[in-house]
């Protein structure tokens, strides 16, 4: 019997663990009738009693199983614990939240076993429910990042996708300390279908997702997948070593014709704010990339797992 990996990364979800639960099940029973499942709820150093409830559920479920970190490491550590704990044939990773329908996952199997895909994933055609700004951040963040990097980049996309069990494998391959799931998806290749949906609010609880989170997120990306800024540092460098010399010339011109030495304090001091905030710029974009290097040199675990399944039945 064929089996499907459920991956649901939770941190303070103990609201929407139970409805997630009797949804899915919901799904199971109706559309699933002869496959089997598996559970795997990852508790990313959750404050509230998220643990507690994923610990009731497993008791009550032979299906669910779980992984708690000695801490909050993050989605994306969150995400690469289940997929590498994952026994199924196909691997789904899915939100507490609900915003990722159960529902659609009998069409994502369908089309990879009718239609010879290795990944369904799925994307928002809207922004409903969602703050105005957040949305047009999000939609330049896209834009910018598609015309960095090497790699398509899907607006809308979520992390919620139905895969093989070789995608699975590829994605495991790759350790890298600095991960962003969006960009593996699509680094890997493999053939991918997209389901489109409206956007679904949460059923329960608040979003984890601050602006500020989101544009480290949004840095995380660009720098894992593009040297652009690198490039990008190096050419504004050089634009401005031009004008310099430009600048340079035309003093040295005028002073020797018309005898007049260049004047005027504030026009100098502005000149000089203006070059060292770009030499700041430039140096905290190389940063980036050091800093990156430096965190994947040290070779620290992704996560740290303070207890699983296994654990409760001692």
């Amino acid at each position: 019997m064929e089996k499907i990996s459920v991956i649901v990364s939770c941190y303070n979800e103990e609201e929407s663990l139970p409805l997630f639960y009797e949804e899915m099940e919901r799904v199971r029973k109706q559309d699933f009738e002869n496959i089997d499942f598996e559970y795997i709820f990852v508790d990313d150093g959750s404050k509230d009693k998220t643990l507690e409830e994923i610990k009731q559920l497993a008791k009550k479920d032979s299906k669910v199983r779980y992984i708690s970190f000695s801490r909050n490491f993050g989605k994306e550590a969150a995400m690469y614990a289940g997929l590498e704990s994952t026994k199924g044939d196909y691997v789904t990773l899915m939100d507490a939240d609900l915003q990722d329908p159960p529902s659609l996952l009998r069409k994502m199997y369908d089309s990879i076993k009718n239609e010879g895909y290795d990944c369904i994933g799925t994307r928002r055609v809207t922004r409903k429910g969602e703050p105005p700004i957040r949305s047009f951040f999000a939609r330049v963040f896209y834009k910018l990042i598609n015309k960095m990097s090497d790699i398509e980049m899907v607006d809308g996309a979520r992390d919620y996708r139905l895969m093989t069990r070789q995608m699975v494998d590829s994605i495991i391959s790759m350790k890298e300390y600095n991960r962003y799931s969006k960009g593996i998806f699509s680094f890997v290749g493999f053939k991918t279908k997209w389901i489109e949906y409206e956007n679904i609010e949460r059923v329960a609880g608040e979003t984890k997702w601050s602006f500020w989170k989101l544009f480290k997120y949004a840095i995380e990306g660009i720098t894992a997948f593009s040297t652009f800024p690198l490039i990008l540092s190096s050419v504004i460098g050089l634009v401005f070593c031009v004008i310099s010399f430009l600048l340079i010339l035309f003093i040295v011109i005028r002073t020797l014709i018309y005898g007049d030495p260049t004047s005027g304090w504030p026009s100098m001091v502005c000149i000089i704010f203006l070059v060292s905030g770009v030499q700041l710029f430039s140096l905290g974009i190389i940063g980036q990339y050091l800093s990156k290097t430096y965190l994947e040199v040290k070779n620290r675990p992704i996560y740290i797992i303070r207890e699983t399944e296994k654990d409760m039945k001692k």
